[in-house]
């Protein structure tokens, strides 16, 4: 049986047995903890400490659920030098998967007798859904390339944005070390026609607004005002990164015996990050990243359009683009030295502390905003990224699934849903009643619970909390 401590309120830990090089770490509340006889996260935390070159210990995050190899809401950090690994498993299969947030120089008030006309529009300028319509269209592989290595830095050359919009993005809107030579020609084939999309399941487009400011400080200078429109941007890297990560899986499955490596589950396949698999890997997935970042990139400049149309109100500000799926190589203090980690987060944004030299001048003295999507009808929160936070400078990415599509499905029917939500203010365009059902709030833990957690364990600073008033949905 695996034994889980509470360290300490917000806490646990699980001591390291059998295989397990460091202990398990979870950020929760007892009740935000699985439920091990429905969900496996809390075995595959344990599964993840086995992984060779793994440090300080295998982290969730409080809105921790079951994915693949890694639990969804996953941190985990190998050292390079010491024959750390990279795992497909512990960035997931929507590589880059990420937050946009935009702000709009429009209260709320002002904004809703022109609702219904603007999510018509953005309904109608979002394609999404499993179809293969996009924003840009792609007209050959040269282009594709020049997006799988230059990311929103190219979108925005190529008209699509703001040069001030890559001040406010992860990496400055593109990962340096892509490689799309790495890239298979399945996964090119499936990226060719998608940049520009928002895609089906938990991805969504909505416009929501302040709704309550916790630190007056912090918002001000991330520009964020009581009743202040917003546009929150969520997707990730389509067919194109999924396939990435499937080649990738089978791949180091094939390796893993050449390298003496044996892992309690197949789905942890791994490769050292020195290997040529694990070198491979990491320049696709970067490219993959790439492919992210201009995909919301483009899926922004859409929103602003939508609004000018509508509003007249299209000059949208970029406060933050992030990633929450991806493997990134850092240096970070662990024993007391100086260590070039790479750092897994699976389900689990990055949040940068004031002072980091990453961000951008403007954010600097405050810490990177740290993007938290909620469910349909609940909301959103921005944090703030602090020092010291514990977990490689990482915070929960939502509020984590309770149950499955499947269960989802069950409990409502999409016309009720519907209901329910424009009775609550919220006007919804979905691409499919299943869609809709699939996303029910009802499917998802308490926002609010997880994000107290996030910063009672000193992840991460409240700021903002904002509502829904338009959802858009695949």
């Amino acid at each position: 049986m695996m034994q889980l401590v509470e360290e300490r309120p917000y806490r646990w830990r699980i001591e390291p047995e059998g295989g397990m090089r460091v202990p398990g770490v979870v950020f929760a509340t007892r009740e935000l903890l699985p439920d091990p006889s429905e969900d496996q996260a809390l075995a595959q935390v344990a599964a993840v400490a086995t992984l060779p070159g793994i440090v300080e210990a295998a982290y969730a995050m409080p809105d921790m659920h079951w994915g693949y190899g890694f639990p969804i809401g996953g941190v985990a950090a190998t050292d390079v030098a010491a024959g750390g690994v990279v795992s497909p498993g512990g960035v997931g299969f929507d590589i880059s998967c990420g937050v946009r947030l935009l702000l709009a120089d429009l209260h709320v008030d002002d904004l809703r007798p022109r609702l219904d006309k603007l999510m018509d529009a953005l309904d109608v300028s979002v394609p999404r859904g499993m179809s293969k319509g996009a924003v840009w269209r792609l007209h050959s592989q040269a282009e594709l390339e020049n997006i799988l290595a230059g990311g929103a830095r190219y979108a925005v050359e190529r008209g699509h944005g703001e040069p001030g919009d890559l001040e406010r993005c992860e990496d400055r809107g593109a990962v340096a070390d892509a490689d799309p030579a790495r890239i298979g020609s399945r996964a090119r084939e499936r990226g060719l026609q998608q940049v520009g999309s928002l895609g089906s399941g938990n991805h969504f487009l909505e416009v929501e607004a302040v709704a309550e400011v916790y630190d007056e400080e912090i918002a001000e200078a991330y520009g964020l005002w009581q009743g202040r429109v917003c546009v929150m941007i969520h997707t990730g890297s389509r067919g194109l990164g999924h396939q990435i990560c499937t080649d990738a899986v089978k791949t180091m499955q094939a390796a893993m015996t050449r390298y003496g490596i044996s892992v309690p589950d197949r789905q942890l396949a791994c490769a050292p990050v020195e290997s040529h698999e694990g070198r491979t890997y990491l320049a696709a997935m970067a490219a993959a990243a790439n492919y992210g970042r201009a995909n919301r990139q483009l899926l922004g400049q859409a929103a602003r359009q939508a609004f000018d149309r509508v509003t007249g109100h299209g000059d949208l500000s970029l406060l933050y683009d992030v990633s929450h799926n991806l493997a990134k190589l850092e240096t970070h203090e662990v024993d007391g030295g100086t260590r070039r980690l790479c750092v897994h987060r699976k389900g689990a944004t990055l949040a940068l502390p004031p002072g980091h030299a990453d961000l951008p001048p403007d954010l600097r003295p405050v810490g990177q905003p740290v993007l938290v999507p909620g469910s349909m009808g609940v909301g959103s929160y921005v944090l703030a990224g602090v020092p010291g936070g514990p977990a490689f400078a990482s915070a929960c990415h939502g509020a984590g699934r309770r149950l499955s599509r499947h269960q989802a499905v069950k409990t409502t029917r999409a016309a009720t849903l519907r209901a329910e939500l424009e009775r609550a203010g919220i006007a919804v365009r979905g691409a499919s009643a299943r869609g809709l059902t699939e996303e029910t709030p009802q499917a998802y833990k308490d926002l609010d619970a997880v994000v107290e957690v996030c910063v009672q364990a000193g992840l991460a600073r409240k700021v903002a909390k904002l509502t829904p008033v338009g959802v858009v949905k695949g």
